[in-house]
């Protein structure tokens, strides 16, 4: 990593896609969330492979954990909205020796 701005910019955009992804579950667009992911997950390896080798001063060090909370309530907040679904889905396969024949009912013969 070459300098803070590259630092807070790994940050901004982690924090972007995470807000992508809040609003992709509150239109209820699964798919769109599962793509953007994998955009989420590479963003973060990419943080995690950096250097971090980087000294903040007080008013940075505010700003990182500030973008931390944000990406941190986006994910509870998506996980509360797919709580729901996630629920009736554990549901159907819960009891049946057969979770082929849930997906069948659920999405019909093909």
């Amino acid at each position: 990593m070459n300098s803070k701005a590259d630092y807070f910019a790994r940050y901004e955009a982690i924090a972007a896609v995470s807000e992508q992804m809040l609003h992709a579950a509150r239109g209820a667009s699964w798919n769109e969330l599962i793509g953007l992911q994998d955009e989420y997950r590479r963003l973060v390896d990419a943080l995690k492979n950096a250097d971090c080798g980087i000294r903040l001063t007080d008013a940075e060090r505010t700003r990182k954990y500030e973008l931390i909370r944000r990406i941190l309530a986006d994910d509870a907040a998506i996980r509360d909205l797919a709580s729901p679904c996630m629920a009736r889905l554990a549901a159907l396969f819960q009891g049946t020796a057969q979770p082929s024949r849930v997906l069948q009912e659920l999405y019909g013969a093909r």
